[in-house]
């Protein structure tokens, strides 16, 4: 794949050798930036998805309105 075409993210292979490379367990913040990183990426799935399959994406968003709805606390 050309360099233009590949977008500009960190290598996920450098970070996990820095983890693996730490001793003792991960801090709170490593684990929160990790989550939060994470968080980002599903939320940018979830919009591609609802951008590419519009029909399906709205189905998923009325089921979920109907869970909602008829969900009892």
């Amino acid at each position: 794949m050309p360099d233009s075409k590949r977008r500009a993210q960190p290598d996920p292979d450098a970070e996990n050798t820095a983890a693996a490379e730490r001793p003792g367990p991960e801090t709170d913040a490593e684990r929160r930036r990790r989550r939060a990183m994470f968080l980002r990426e599903l939320t940018e799935a979830r919009e591609l998805r609802a951008r590419v399959q519009p029909r399906r994406a709205r189905a998923a968003r009325m089921r979920q309105q109907m869970r909602m709805r008829t969900f009892r606390w």
